[in-house]
């Protein structure tokens, strides 16, 4: 039986969550590749857009893959929208919101959201300048991950996303990694 590896990656802005680009329209783009080499035949646990950041699952054991793409584990996001977000507007979110996926109209299921006053956790990096409006900040728990998910969720309720941190999947944390990091985890 062969040994089986599990990982966790803090990953940064602006990487495909991908080692190998077998696309040739996107031939520039960074690769997970470029920032830590793990044993042949590791893969990306779900994904995170390019321009999303944050916990990434890395493990060679597809069991283990498959467990944790299951709509059972929840995947926390702090998100910075641009607007003020309000009570409403969480509940609007938590109640599920009607997005459109492949081309057809999808109803998110139920999910956990709230205002976030404290963001002393996330790791600064320039967005935008102030002067272009208020931003604030939000936690969004789903249990769900349909194709850009968290980011057609607040612009259907006209915050759009201009961050996105997932910070937990199911009982792995980011806690204080920092980007490009690489942490074995047990499994």
């Amino acid at each position: 039986m062969s040994v089986q590896n599990y990982y966790k990656l803090y990953k940064p802005y602006g990487y495909l969550s991908q080692f190998v680009n077998h696309q040739n329209k996107r031939r520039s783009k960074k690769l997970l590749s470029e920032i830590c080499s793990l044993p042949e035949g590791t893969m990306a646990v779900g994904r995170l857009d390019e321009k999303s950041e944050g916990l990434l699952l890395l493990t060679t054991d597809g069991k283990f893959s498959n467990h944790i793409t299951s709509q059972n584990i929840e995947k926390e996001y702090h998100v910075m929208v641009d607007g003020q977000i309000t009570s409403e507007g969480i509940l609007e979110l938590e109640k599920g919101i009607e997005i459109s996926v492949g081309g057809k109209l999808y109803k998110t299921k139920p999910c956990k959201a709230s205002i976030l006053n404290n963001t002393s956790h996330i790791i600064e990096r320039f967005v935008r300048d102030d002067r272009h409006g208020i931003t604030s900040w939000l936690s969004i728990t789903i249990t769900e991950g349909k194709f850009r998910q968290v980011r057609k969720m607040t612009a259907k309720i006209g915050l759009p996303t201009l961050r996105l941190v997932r910070v937990r999947i199911g009982e792995y944390q980011l806690e204080d990694m920092t980007p490009a990091e690489v942490l074995t985890i047990n499994y």
